[in-house]
């Protein structure tokens, strides 16, 4: 049974300018991936190197099980790697499998940022690339204002973002710019989030 196409979604996100203006240089950022409020994988950002030159290094690796029988009826698995010089994109190297699909890319900046969510400098243009395919895609951001969001470390206060048009994403980032959160609705109607360690 093959759920959603959705989690090609999961590597896509919002593309803003060429540079970017807030980069977590180093350390980590961790989410639990839930489906209906089940755990079903993670997902995480690995930051390495000063800031005018460092690596992202981005992992997911989601499996949707039948619950007596914990037969796996669809899996995600996604790795990415951004390298960055000077606040602009120079490469970015992608291996996905969905659900046996097989997808790989190899990518130069294509004047946006990469689709992969883990700061809020990707709200602030029209277009996106997905991380998955190298395809650029059209988006409306609507600012919801700030709300407060549960953490596996407790509340924080994040900026809440609608995207829509080509994706549909609800996005929450802290105070730092930092992802905090996502949710969004799998083809199978099912509500998917992101809920940070």
């Amino acid at each position: 049974m093959r759920l959603f196409g959705i989690f090609l979604g999961i590597a896509v996100a919002l593309a803003a300018p060429v540079n970017a203006l807030s980069i977590l240089s180093d350390g980590r950022l961790a989410f639990d991936v839930m489906r209906n409020g089940k755990d079903i994988g993670d997902h995480s950002y690995n930051f390495s190197g000063p800031s005018g030159a460092f690596t992202v290094t981005v992992a997911t690796n989601v499996e949707v099980k039948v619950p007596l029988i914990r037969t796996t009826v669809y899996s995600f698995k996604h790795a990415s790697v951004e390298t960055w010089k000077g606040g602009k994109l120079q490469q970015l190297s992608s291996v996905t499998n969905d659900d046996g699909t097989p997808h790989e890319l190899k990518t130069k900046n294509k004047g946006v940022l990469p689709a992969s969510l883990w700061n809020d400098d990707i709200v602030r243009s029209g277009k996106l690339m997905n991380t998955v395919d190298g395809t650029i895609m059209n988006v409306r951001v609507a600012d919801l204002g700030t709300e407060t969001v549960n953490t596996k470390r407790g509340s924080v206060p994040a900026h809440h973002y609608q995207v829509s048009g080509d994706l549909a994403r609800d996005l929450w980032y802290d105070a730092n710019g930092n992802l905090a959160q996502v949710a969004f609705r799998a083809d199978d109607g099912s509500t998917v989030m992101y809920i940070r360690k």
